[in-house]
């Protein structure tokens, strides 16, 4: 009974120690600075750049219209009548209330807009990332951008120049 107790805790010691003694793989990356270094991703800050533009170029020109039109009702409004007050006040206010749901409206066309740019790009890294891993038998990779990896030694692999090489970035 007792030799059956020690070959048990003999066993279980053993079990326990060789898989401690396994060569556990970790990697990081940093995917913000990989993500920014990728043509795709410089592109599609080109072309989100070009509709903020256009949309910056309207708002802009509704709000020099809106400026003109409560200029214009400033230096008569000592002659209107209190009726035709009341409507261009009410103009005005409806103007700049339109103004401020285009601006709104632009703002979330703009995120939808990076967002749909940015999908496919993500993905294609995390593909990448995947394949890294699985390639060297890694266990983890953290991304180190998102600051949540308080500690990595020099033993964790920096997985970037091997991300870069299967996406084909320099």
């Amino acid at each position: 009974m007792k030799i059956t107790k020690y070959l048990i805790i003999a066993v279980i010691a053993f079990v326990g120690v060789s898989v401690f003694a396994q060569d556990l793989k970790f990697g990081h990356v940093d995917v913000q600075v990989l993500i920014s270094q990728l043509p795709e991703k410089i592109d599609a800050d080109k072309k989100l750049e070009k509709e903020a533009e256009s949309l910056r170029n309207n708002l802009e020109v509704m709000t020099k219209d809106l400026d003109t039109k409560y200029n214009e009702y400033m230096a008569s409004r000592d002659t209107l009548s209190e009726l035709i007050r009341a409507t261009k006040e009410k103009e005005i206010q409806d103007y700049d209330q339109r103004i401020k749901n285009f601006n709104m409206l632009a703002q979330q066309q703009l995120q939808k807009k990076e967002q749909d740019l940015l999908q496919p790009i993500i993905e294609k890294v995390q593909k990448a990332i995947d394949e890294v891993g699985a390639e060297n038998g890694l266990i983890y990779i953290f991304d180190i951008s998102s600051r949540v990896v308080l500690y990595h030694s020099d033993k964790s692999l920096d997985c970037a120049p091997l991300v870069r090489t299967k996406l084909g970035v320099q």
